[in-house]
């Protein structure tokens, strides 16, 4: 087999292209069937193996073609994805489900991230909360005589869920609609706007937790690892003809369980990764610090999430994204997984 350089990476703008070179045959029946792949990604610190696999060169070891494309947000990757322009995503396990429920065919590979989000407000709040507990809702109501303003991804995102899971199931205190003021805020603006006194708290990621819990006047509210425990964040999903060639799909696992190690061996380092590619305002240091976080938690195994991915279908479809929850069979892909186990 011949060795490859795992710093070998071809810059274009808006796009990389990683050529496979000299690899024919070391994974199994020979050249790959497929010319090339197109991973997408959504630059968001969840997606964590992706930087390491692109600044690593672990995506050099795949058996084909493999081109690298940015994209700001979830729907619009799922609207690539749709129309074929994308066969493999790194993104959020929702938008995945969205897919396969309009009849995609695709699957996960792989889990990214799991119990990757805070619920951080203000300090005032969080001191409500700590007295009142799930009451602190109609308390608040009461001394404000307004509800507790919060800012979300839109409705069937994942931290959306998690937080209706939340408010609705673990605090038992009825409809989230109807106890609490959402309104949509991105997680890159979310930490401007709690910061302005326009929301009270925000459910958020790393490394914007983080960067929320460093300014005075507001603290960590929940985690949603103890919300719903082991819920997955972000995945690697493949498109059909990818799960169709067992040499790359195979392949694209083995080299994102390679940068889930990476990261658990190497945090910082894998933390720079993120910080040089996510850019807009993630700092070496800041994504360093947020690498501690226990909101950041990288796995790869797919039998992992399976379980509270099922709990989230059920809420995806109460929020009306999807038709009905979607099976665990139709959703997962664990073949590429379990090989090289």
């Amino acid at each position: 087999m011949v060795q490859i350089s795992r710093r070998r990476l071809l810059q274009k703008a808006g796009a990389t292209t990683i050529a496979a070179t000299g690899i024919a045959g070391c994974l199994g029946q020979g050249g790959a069937s497929l010319d090339s792949v197109t991973v997408a990604y959504v630059p968001i610190y969840p997606n964590m193996q992706h930087y390491v696999m692109e600044q690593e060169g672990y995506y050099e070891d795949v058996p084909t073609e493999v081109t690298i494309e940015r994209f700001s947000s979830g729907p619009s990757v799922v609207k690539a994805f749709a129309s074929g322009d994308v066969d493999v995503a790194l993104f959020g396990n929702t938008p995945a489900m969205v897919l396969v429920d309009k009849g995609t065919n695709a699957g996960i590979l792989a889990a990214n991230s799991r119990n990757g989000f805070k619920i951080m407000g203000t300090t005032e709040l969080v001191d409500l909360y700590e007295q009142e507990g799930a009451a602190t809702f109609e308390r608040f109501e009461e001394e404000h005589g307004r509800k507790v303003r919060f800012g979300a991804p839109p409705d069937g995102s994942v931290p959306d869920i998690v937080l209706r899971y939340w408010i609705q199931e673990d605090l038992d205190v009825g409809e989230m609609d109807s106890t609490i003021n959402k309104s949509k805020v991105p997680p890159a603006k979310a930490v401007q706007t709690i910061q302005s006194g326009d929301i009270d708290a925000t459910i958020i990621q790393e490394p914007f937790a983080t960067i929320i819990g460093q300014e005075d006047g507001f603290e960590e509210l929940a985690w949603s690892g103890n919300i719903l425990d082991n819920h997955p964040v972000t995945v690697l999903f493949a498109n059909q003809r990818v799960l169709d060639d067992d040499e790359v799909a195979q392949s694209l696992v083995e080299q994102h369980v390679a940068a889930t190690e990476f990261t658990e061996n190497s945090p910082d380092a894998a933390a720079s990764h993120a910080a040089s590619v996510i850019g807009s305002g993630v700092s070496e240091d800041l994504a360093t610090a947020a690498v501690d976080s226990k909101a950041s938690e990288f796995i790869s195994d797919p039998h992992a999430i399976t379980d509270q991915a099922a709990t989230m279908g059920e809420f995806v479809a109460n929020v009306g994204n999807i038709e009905e929850p979607v099976a665990t069979e139709d959703l997962f892909a664990f073949d590429p997984y379990d090989a090289i186990q």
